[in-house]
């Protein structure tokens, strides 16, 4: 069950409260260009993304996300923009008038407690008249000296880093807010991650949402691993409301592995769901090659789940949920499956593919 967070409204975008799990991704290029910091949000806003993030290290940057986000929307793009600031308040100043989000990081946005109030409570004052969303973004690795003089570089120095920002926003009154705490190894994000929704529990805070994500997880399937880890246990726990999966790869590749992720998670459905067992001495068919060919079949049906299972053993008690299953019920033979009931039983194997895909049909699910 997902934990119940507030909504937080992103242009046309809901995260939290619900909503569906957000994907979102990164631009790798530089705002000064902007024809292609253009094509890349378009890019990925055509493979799926939900919400762009793009970096503004300068405020000379921040002053081209206007043109950025007017050649975005001309081009029939609609997911919202948020822009990633380090260092730069003036650039984050800039950036709340044309984008719908600005993430800040506070382990940099300023140096010493005392300006913490003076210098972010004017921004959220400015965010909240212009309606804008703003991320409290902590990375393991960016902590501000005097956090790591009190705490170390711990999940509890991100904790404490984030909730000094909060207090700044609840004396605002302002309460579109998401968290994200981010570090390179899965085990520090989730454990900063679980403390956080404690912390904010145990205080008495509103339950803001959380955008999850391993910074720097590399790529490849090092970048998969790793962001399945932390991001999977953390989905697992009810925790999160916003995802990205970041990869050392053209930004594009990592909105499949997020869905797929959120998929495995039992949390958005987005593809066809095939279910194998890995085969041993018991299998009564080719289990690669068939399981090769059900995929090729049937991977159109993006709202079904289709089983395929070497023997009985592994039949209709571990299909899980499956809506068909194929099953070895003897050699060359196959058993059919609608949920955990046989319903076309010791077909020929030459005949059961296309047995299964007249089965489908008879129970109108072919073109759900």
């Amino acid at each position: 069950m997902r934990k119940k967070t507030i909504a937080v409204k992103v242009g046309n975008a809901v995260i939290g409260s619900g909503a569906p799990i957000l994907v979102q991704s990164m631009t790798t290029t530089s705002p000064k260009d902007v024809d292609g910091s253009v094509k890349q949000i378009v890019e990925l806003a055509n493979a799926g993304c939900e919400l762009a993030r793009i970096t503004v290290p300068t405020l000379a940057d921040a002053e081209k996300l206007k043109e950025i986000s007017e050649k975005v929307r001309s081009a029939g793009v609609k997911i919202p923009l948020s822009a990633d600031i380090h260092f730069q308040p003036k650039a984050a100043f800039e950036a709340l008038k044309w984008v719908e989000k600005v993430r800040i990081n506070p382990g940099n946005f300023v140096v010493g407690k005392e300006k913490i109030s003076e210098s972010f409570a004017p921004f959220v004052q400015e965010a909240k008249k212009l309606g804008r969303a703003i991320r409290i973004g902590v990375n393991h690795g960016s902590l501000s000296d005097r956090i790591l003089e009190t705490y170390g570089n711990t999940p509890l120095g991100m904790v404490e880093s984030a909730l000094e920002y909060l207090s700044v926003c609840e004396n605002e009154d302002f309460d579109q807010i998401i968290f994200s705490l981010k570090a390179s190894r899965p085990k520090e994000m989730v454990e900063a991650n679980r403390l956080m929704a404690e912390r904010l529990e145990a205080g008495g805070h509103k339950p803001y949402p959380f955008h999850l994500g391993v910074t720097e997880a590399g790529e490849g399937e090092d970048g998969r691993i790793k962001s399945a880890v932390g991001i999977g246990a953390l989905l697992v726990d009810g925790i999160g409301d916003t995802i990205r999966v970041s990869l050392t790869e053209d930004p594009v590749n990592e909105i499949p592995v997020a869905f797929a992720l959120l998929q495995a998670a039992g949390l958005r459905k987005t593809k066809a769901e095939f279910i194998s067992c890995p085969g041993c001495g018991r299998t009564l068919f080719e289990l690669q090659s068939v399981t090769a060919e059900v995929k090729k079949r049937f991977s159109h049906l993006k709202h079904l789940s289709i089983a395929v299972m070497g023997c009985i053993v592994n039949g209709p008690g571990e299909m899980a949920d499956a809506d068909f299953g194929y099953v070895g019920a003897a050699a060359g033979k196959i058993t059919l499956y609608e949920g955990k009931n046989p319903v076309r039983k010791n077909i020929p194997q030459s005949e059961a593919l296309d047995a299964l895909e007249n089965l489908i049909k008879e129970k109108n699910r072919w073109n759900a």
